[in-house]
Order: structure tokens, then C-alpha cells, then sequence
């Protein structure tokens, strides 16, 4: 027997594991942000050298346009006969490109949509995955309804971006290239003009840069705390209104509505500055060709169809700065929501599939438990140096007071957490060591909350063995003596039950989640309060199928009544984090100490 809680000294508190998901990622910068984006979502670069040339050859018909308009005016019109021959070779070269330019800006938004939903695809499947592989410690952490905006609405922002931001980038950087290349060439002294006029805006991106993305990083944030605020109060909807909290619920989910649209408001507002400063410039730069071309081709220095030709060239050079501040107010966003999905993809799993994963042994599992500690994060140890084994094909039930430590040890046991100091061994493998597929084959937990999915008992049942018929799932209740409460149900195993299987009673998802375990046919069974939300007369006969589920497989069952106690080879009994007890019922019950004590409270009762 495991010597009391009195003889063995109680260690230090372990070292803090787990923790929230980093909202924001690493301290990146925006362009360091989309580097590394790309580093983890290659899908975004793929066949990129080819739209970015369709992306050239659509912004070069556009120039070709004042390219005619000068032609026509210094050599089509300028002369005593026109040259209609000229005009109209430049109105067919005119018209050519534009349409060029079409078909150039169609391949070009095909491919983009393309590679960017191949890329978002992929960055959701592996958000959701990194999500899925956080320890509880992690998921516990963070609200529900943020992990869940981390793949979904963050996503949807890079989408918006990625798809109209990601067309206007490449077009607008090879319009603004090109437009100062012909610039430069029919007027080099309006072409500084026209920089000099935008060089407070180009100076002032940063500012504005700045602002948004810390604007919209809070915006991003206020709404995964607004889906969790709503989420939480449709899954909780029975225990609101069972407690008439419907008023501190709405205001709940009021001041998260606010506390966002809050921060839409500062976002646009800052997003309206910089926009505003953009038509600002655009028209004071358009002013000012206009009077220094006409002083310049006063004194001879340019030609009457280079400068109204220049004046396509500055709106084609402004429309992209125009464009660029409005897509400033976009880029943030994506980046910001970027930045939280990111946050996800760089948390490690602390509790991870090892590399070199080994499978367990064949044949039945023993358990050792060698002197292990466990601390949630920032709070003391819960559970103290336990050092234990429990031989293969026993059942063992672990008693004690609620908080005592129980289904931490569960949860250690089926690597759900890993503890902070100390190990766990499987038939002698340490379970860091244990691959993940043969660790989930061979171990499976049945938690108390007995969680089902929105679909029919018999694809509930399969989540324990995929290939299981319907036949087969049927046998298994039938096996487990539950026929007649299948037989009940109006479509059998077909019957759905409804999102988190609330078409049942507590009890009845219950019945199906140890029907699951059943069909799973593991070594080492979990059973963390099985049978606590069952009916006294449901419980017998469950009793009666746990035994004959449990009966030459090792069982560790969390137990809070005395049957499972009773039923079991052997009982551990935890206080405070320890085992302070251990060894059969018969023995236990008459000798003073935790176990007793519990036993004769769960006596006194029926008496």
C-alpha cells in the first residue's frame, strides 16, 4: 500500500506548462508577418511568376492608351491635314490593347483565386489541426468561441484581402512602374513635381501603418471574444434561462458587441484619415501639372499631346496611390487576422506525437505511475509524487473528495497532459514514447461529460471503430443490456441525437459514449465517473456490462458510488493530491482513515 500523505514530504509546485494561445503571434512586422505566412502556407506562392506577368502584360495595354492620345495630337492632328492614317492606327493599337488587356486581367484573376483558396484551404485545415492537437491545458485557456474565430473569421479576412488586396497589389505596383518609366521619359520635371506632392503621404504610411494594425489587431480580438460570448451563451441557454440570467447574459453579450464595435469605429476612423490624406494629395498633384505643364509648354519644353498624354499617366500614377491607402485599411486587417491564426501555427504542443513514436506492446497493459507531479498552469501542484503500478488485467477505482486529484490522474494516464515532473509508463514504455495511434487504439477514456456529435448513435458508436456496422453497434448494446433501451428509441441506431446530443437525456448519452468505449475494445479502459449521471435502475444494468467490458482488461475507473468501488480488484484512495490509500474494498472499508469516511457517506444516505 502507497504510503499516507503524513510519511512522504509534498514537493515544490512544478513549473507553469501550457498557457493561452499567443493572440498576436511573435513581434512581427507586417511584411515579416506575410513572410512567414508563406513559409507555412507555400500553397500561396504556387505559380506565382506566371500571374505576376499576366499581371504586366494587363497594366502595360493600359499605358498604351495615352501612349495613342500624345501620337494623335503631335503627329495625327498637329499638322494643316491630319493624318488619319496615324489616328487611326492608333486608335486600332488603342482598342487592341485594351483588349489584351482583358483577357491578361481574366487568366490573371482566375489564377489568383485559385492559388489563394488553395492557400486559405490550407491554412485552415492546419489551424484547425494545431487547435486540435493544443493540450486541455491550452483549449482550457482560451475561450472557445477565439479558437474558433482563429479558423474561421481570421481566415476570412486574409481570404477578402488575399483575393481583391492581393489583384490591386500586383496591379497597382506594375501601373505605378510603368506610369513613371513613360513619365520620366516625356517629362522628367513633372515627374518630380508629382513625387515631391506625394512624398508627405509616402513618408506618412508608416504612421498611418502603424495605427491600423494595432487598430486592427483589437479588432480582431474584441470579435473572437464576441463569438465566445455568443457561443457560450447558446450552448449554456438551459442553465440561463434555469436561473433567470437572462438580463446579465444580454449585457454579457452586449458590452462584447460594444467593446467591437468600439473598435470598428477607431479602426475606419484611422482607416478615413488615411484615405482622406490620399484624395487630398491626388487632387493638389493634379493642380500642379496642370499649371507648371502649361508654364513648360509655354516656354517650349513640352509638347501640347505629351502633356495632356502626362495627365493619363498621373491618373493612371494616382489611382494606385488612391487605391494603396484604401488597401493600407484592408492589408491590416488581413494582417492582423493573420497575426492570430499565426498564433496558433507557432504554439508548440506540449503534448506532441513523438517523432520516433513506439507502439505499446502487444497483450495486456500495466500501469506505473513513477513519482509524479502535475501543476496546472500558474497554480500549485495538484497531484504529489504518486509512485505506483497497477498490474495488467486489474480493475482498480480511484476514490476521493471532489478536487482531490482523481481525473488529473486520468487524464496523465491517457496523455491528454503530460506531467510536470516525474513519468508515466505503459508495459513498461514511458508515455511520451508511445506513438499516438497506438496510444489512442489501445488506450480509450470515457469522460463523464459523455459528448456526442451532431449525427445518428450508430456514427457516435463508430467514433470508436470506424469500420463498425450497424449490425455490429446494435450487438454491442444488445451485449451491454441495453437492448430495450434501444428498442425505444424512435429509429434505433439510426436515431439522431441532435448537436452535443441533446435529443437525449444526460443518462442516454451516457449509455452511448460507453457503448463507444465498447466497440473500441481497448487494453487499458478510462472511466472518469461513467455511470454518474445514470439513473439508479440504468446503473445495475450497466453495472452488469461494465463487468463483463472490463473483465480481463486493465480498468482504471474514477468513481464517485460505491458499486464501482465495491466491483473493483483493488481501490486507490487520493486526498490533496496523494494516494493515501490503496488496496480491495473487503480490506479498506474497516480500516479508519479517507476511505472509510467516504464510504460511510456514501452509505448514511441509504440507510
Amino acid at each position: 500500500m502507497t504510503a499516507p500523505a503524513a510519511e512522504r514530504p509534498r514537493s515544490a509546485a512544478a513549473p507553469r506548462t501550457g498557457g493561452t494561445v499567443d493572440a498576436a503571434g511573435p513581434e512581427r512586422g507586417a511584411f515579416a508577418t506575410l513572410a512567414h505566412g508563406l513559409r507555412l502556407a507555400p500553397e500561396f506562392r504556387e505559380g506565382l511568376l506566371v500571374t505576376l506577368l499576366l499581371a504586366l502584360l494587363s497594366t502595360a495595354g493600359r499605358v498604351v492608351v495615352p501612349v495613342a492620345v500624345q501620337q494623335t495630337i503631335d503627329r495625327g492632328l498637329s499638322g494643316p491635314t491630319p493624318d488619319t492614317g496615324l489616328v487611326r492606327t492608333a486608335c486600332l493599337l488603342a482598342a487592341a490593347a485594351v483588349l489584351v488587356t482583358a483577357g491578361a486581367n481574366y487568366a490573371m484573376n482566375v489564377r489568383l483565386y485559385r492559388t489563394t483558396e488553395n492557400g486559405l484551404a490550407a491554412l485552415r485545415v492546419r489551424g484547425f489541426r494545431r487547435v486540435h492537437d493544443l493540450s486541455v491545458l491550452h483549449q482550457a485557456a482560451e475561450r472557445r468561441g477565439s479558437l474558433v474565430s482563429r479558423v474561421t473569421s481570421d481566415v476570412d479576412t486574409i481570404s477578402t484581402f488575399m483575393q481583391w488586396g492581393g489583384l490591386l497589389v500586383l496591379v497597382s505596383t506594375a501601373q505605378m512602374l510603368l506610369a513613371t518609366v513613360l513619365m520620366l521619359v516625356w517629362s522628367w520635371q513633372l515627374t518630380l513635381l508629382v513625387y515631391a506632392c506625394f512624398l508627405p503621404l509616402f513618408l506618412g504610411v508608416r504612421f498611418f501603418q502603424a495605427r491600423l494594425a494595432s487598430a486592427y489587431l483589437t479588432v480582431r480580438e474584441r470579435m473572437g471574444e464576441l463569438l465566445g460570448a455568443v457561443a457560450e451563451s447558446v450552448v449554456g441557454a438551459q442553465v440561463i434561462r434555469a436561473h433567470a440570467v437572462e438580463a446579465r447574459t444580454a449585457e454579457r453579450v452586449d458590452t462584447a458587441v460594444e467593446a467591437t464595435r468600439a473598435a470598428q469605429v477607431r479602426a475606419q476612423t484611422i482607416a478615413a484619415a488615411t484615405y482622406s490624406s490620399g484624395e487630398l494629395t491626388a487632387a493638389f498633384a493634379n493642380g500642379a501639372v496642370v499649371v507648371v505643364g502649361v508654364l513648360l509648354g509655354i516656354d517650349g519644353d513640352i509638347t501640347t499631346g505629351r502633356l495632356v498624354g502626362f495627365l493619363f499617366l498621373v491618373t493612371l500614377f494616382i489611382q494606385p496611390v488612391q487605391v494603396a491607402t484604401e488597401l493600407l485599411n484592408e492589408a491590416q486587417n488581413a494582417v492582423a487576422g493573420l497575426r492570430r491564426v499565426l498564433g496558433v501555427l507557432d504554439t508548440p504542443t506540449d503534448v506532441a506525437d513523438p517523432a520516433q513514436g513506439r507502439p505499446l506492446p502487444p497483450g495486456p497493459v500495466g500501469v506505473v505511475f513513477d513519482h509524479v507531479a502535475f501543476a496546472y498552469p500558474g497554480g500549485p501542484e495538484v497531484v504529489h509524487d504518486v509512485d505506483l503500478a497497477i498490474a495488467p488485467r486489474t480493475r482498480v477505482a480511484v476514490v476521493g473528495e471532489t478536487g482531490s486529484g482523481k481525473t488529473t490522474l486520468a487524464k496523465l494516464v491517457t496523455r491528454l497532459m503530460d506531467p510536470t515532473r516525474g513519468r508515466v509508463l505503459l508495459s513498461g514504455v514511458p508515455l511520451d514514447e508511445v506513438a499516438f495511434s497506438s496510444l489512442r487504439s489501445r488506450v480509450v477514456m470515457v469522460p463523464q461529460d459523455g459528448f456526442l456529435f451532431d449525427a445518428t448513435v450508430a456514427d457516435n458508436v463508430r467514433y470508436g471503430r470506424a469500420d463498425a456496422t450497424d449490425d455490429e453497434v446494435e450487438a454491442a448494446f444488445l451485449e451491454l443490456g441495453l437492448g430495450d433501451w434501444l428498442a425505444g428509441l424512435p429509429d434505433g441506431v439510426a436515431t439522431a441525437v441532435g448537436e452535443r446530443g441533446e435529443s437525449l437525456s444526460v443518462g442516454e448519452r451516457q449509455l452511448v459514449a460507453i457503448a463507444r468505449a465498447y466497440v473500441a475494445d481497448p487494453d487499458l479502459l478510462v472511466l472518469d465517473e461513467a455511470t454518474s449521471a445514470v439513473d439508479p435502475a440504468t446503473e445495475v444494468r450497466l453495472q452488469r456490462a461494465l463487468d463483463a467490458l472490463t473483465r480481463g482488461r486493465t480498468t482504471l475507473a474514477i468513481a464517485h458510488r460505491l458499486s464501482t468501488a465495491e466491483g473493483a480488484d483493488e481501490v486507490l484512495v487520493v486526498d490533496k493530491g496523494e494516494v493515501v490509500q490503496r488496496g480491495p474494498h473487503a480490506e479498506l472499508v474497516d480500516v479508519p482513515g479517507v476511505y472509510a469516511r467516504l464510504h460511510a457517506s456514501w452509505v448514511a444516505p441509504h440507510r
